[in-house]
């Protein structure tokens, strides 16, 4: 590993950042097909935050947060932090005191493929982390590692300056030249399920409005009524 940190990388437009965080991370997986997921194991401490922006990476060795500190110099406004480390690591090497200096900088929130701390203090000021492990030991600087190149997070590549796109339900990741097309398919994916939500509460089942009934048919699934099914259920006993 090259021990570096990499300097004015391009960002994506802020408002087009903003235009796909409200879509939500289910939407623009499926719109996007279903690629670009960081998986279950990434997940928030808080609740009810939704939030989109341009990617800065850490590449951390395990219980040293020293290249954190070092990425938060090149932060700035609408920018998601995303760390991970040169091995696997539970250590809380994110608390209170950088989310406290990441949000004088304008920073959106923090991905974490390692472990943080302070999670009731990072809840009340309003910081918002998705993260694998929560724990309350600590880590030390001692050893360098590098900022703004690609990490590899939950089985998918983050390159510096992709975007990414993070709520209750995870974290996703879209290359930078995608965002536009993004946005598109996920404003299409949008009115498409304002049609079915429209259609479901007008009471129509969705086995009917996904044409589910033929395949139950083809995958041998039986309607019986109850005194038959239980009749059966004794002549088996």
């Amino acid at each position: 590993m090259r021990n570096v940190v990499v300097t004015g990388v391009p960002r994506p437009p802020l408002d087009q950042l903003d235009e796909l965080a409200r879509f939500g991370v289910a939407t623009v997986h499926e719109a996007l097909g279903r690629i670009g997921y960081l998986g279950p194991r990434i997940r928030p401490i808080q609740q009810g935050t939704r939030i989109a922006g341009s990617a800065v990476t850490a590449l951390c060795w395990p219980g040293d947060n020293l290249m954190i500190h070092a990425a938060v110099e090149q932060c700035g406004p609408g920018d998601v932090l995303v760390v991970s480390t040169a091995s696997p690591c539970t250590d809380g090497l994110f608390g209170e005191l950088l989310a406290t200096s990441l949000a004088a900088r304008g920073i959106r929130g923090l991905v974490m493929d390692a472990g943080v701390r302070d999670t009731a203090e990072l809840r009340a000021m309003g910081f918002p982390i998705w993260t694998r492990h929560v724990s309350a030991q600590g880590s030390v600087k001692a050893t360098a590692g590098a900022v703004n190149v690609p990490l590899v997070v939950g089985g998918q590549s983050v390159l510096p300056g992709s975007v990414i796109v993070a709520d209750d339900d995870g974290v996703l990741t879209v290359p930078a030249h995608e965002l536009p097309r993004a946005i598109e398919a996920s404003r299409a994916r949008e009115a498409k399920e304002q049609i079915t939500r429209d259609v479901l509460a007008a009471g129509q089942l969705g086995l009917d409005r996904y044409g589910l009934r033929a395949l139950l048919g083809e995958l041998g699934v039986e309607y019986v009524p109850y005194e038959q099914y239980l009749a059966g259920e004794r002549r088996n006993v």
